[in-house]
């Protein structure tokens, strides 16, 4: 039995374990808590990330090797609720595999049933993401990623105080931390090794095996794109030209992860002026008063799986996502200049979303490394 495979089989077994946690006022600080030697394996493998070449080149820390354990360990925090107040919600909770690792809301809820800010955003092929991660651009690396929806009051609505105690007292965790991070004591598990095992899990979520992944890089023959799909791949890489009424879709998601990872103004919002926007964006992060109202282009990567759509997750389906880009914006001064109203008939409406759906990688969202432990 293969190392992985025999973690595996841990995750299963652990599965039987009931994972409860103390509300906050009965959990006393760690300060206080025994520091325990923790035994049992302590060398972990290192991991080998494969990925398909055209993806690009993944972004892996230094100060972070991805491990066998340490993306096991990071799987079972992913999926587990010990990471809320009470117990209830885990990162799992607004990141389903089925879905691509969104939760289908417009905003996603946290534990005392608030809406947060905006949709939650897939988790796929973030490994190539260098920085700027959330729809504001808020994080520069996963590890800072998963730092923030712990204490978040409208998340997981924990302290990560609180967190790290209830981490050190489980029955099997510590095991698990030694494992992954060679720590010999339960005063070593902290926040820091907790985010960065949580980190080289989402580092694998990668997804390279769609129809169109088949069709124009792996030259598979025995997949072929229909007319109606071929049509709407044309209309959709289709660039500015005079002679063009529809802009195409390639200047901001482009390359072969759909996204340019930058931030624009993508025409939603008729405002007086860029003070005025509901959603202040990439603006209320770096204080640049031109990029309020802008936020990170997605990737449209299993796009058809990931309903509602934009940040706030106004419209509901891809055909309203391209009614909307037909209108055009509405003038206001920082607008991405390739938002501008174009015709598109209901046949190359029907095309471009055909295409669409020729980006989902069903063997992705169904990947076993990839689903609930427990």
């Amino acid at each position: 039995m293969k190392t992985y495979t025999k973690l595996l089989f841990l995750a299963a077994c652990l599965a039987c374990f009931t994972f409860l946690a103390c509300d906050d006022d009965e959990m006393p600080s760690c300060d206080n808590c025994p520091d325990e030697l923790i035994t049992g394996p302590n060398v972990p493998t290192p991991y080998t990330l494969e990925f398909p070449s055209f993806l690009g080149q993944p972004n892996l820390p230094a100060d972070n090797p991805m491990t066998e354990q340490g993306i096991l360990l990071g799987r079972m925090l992913f999926f587990d609720p010990i990471l809320s107040a009470d117990s209830t919600m885990s990162c799992f909770s607004c990141h389903f595999p089925e879905q691509s690792f969104t939760d289908g809301l417009d905003k996603s809820v946290g534990i005392l049933g608030i809406p947060t800010q905006r949709s939650a955003m897939s988790l796929v092929n973030m490994v190539f993401m260098e920085k700027d991660f959330f729809w504001d651009g808020r994080a520069n690396s996963l590890e800072d990623q998963a730092f923030l929806p712990i204490e978040a009051h409208d998340e997981l609505n924990d302290s990560w105080e609180n967190v790290e105690t209830k981490l050190r007292r489980h029955n099997d965790y510590p095991a698990l931390f030694r494992a992954a991070f060679g720590i010999d004591r339960t005063s070593e598990i902290t926040r820091d090794l907790a985010v960065k095992a949580i980190a080289q899990f989402e580092r694998t979520l990668i997804s390279g095996n769609s129809k169109y992944d088949k069709v124009i890089w792996f030259n598979d023959l025995s997949q072929e794109f229909t007319e109606q799909e071929q049509l709407g791949l044309e209309l959709f890489e289709v660039e500015t030209a005079i002679t063009l009424e529809h802009p195409g879709c390639t200047h901001c998601h482009s390359g072969p992860n759909f996204t340019d990872n930058k931030f624009h103004n993508n025409g939603l919002d008729n405002v007086a002026s860029l003070a005025d926007f509901s959603d202040l964006g990439r603006g209320a992060i770096n204080g640049v008063f031109f990029d309020n109202g802008t936020f990170r282009t997605p990737s449209l990567r299993n796009i058809a799986l990931t309903a509602p759509y934009m940040h706030d997750g106004r419209f509901e389906t891809l055909e309203q996502v391209l009614d909307n880009y037909a209108q055009g914006g509405h003038g206001v001064e920082n607008e991405d200049p390739n938002i501008r109203p174009f015709d598109l008939t209901q046949e190359e409406k029907e095309a471009l979303i055909a295409f669409l759906h020729t980006l989902t990688d069903t063997s992705f969202v169904n990947n076993p490394r990839f689903q609930n432990p427990f």
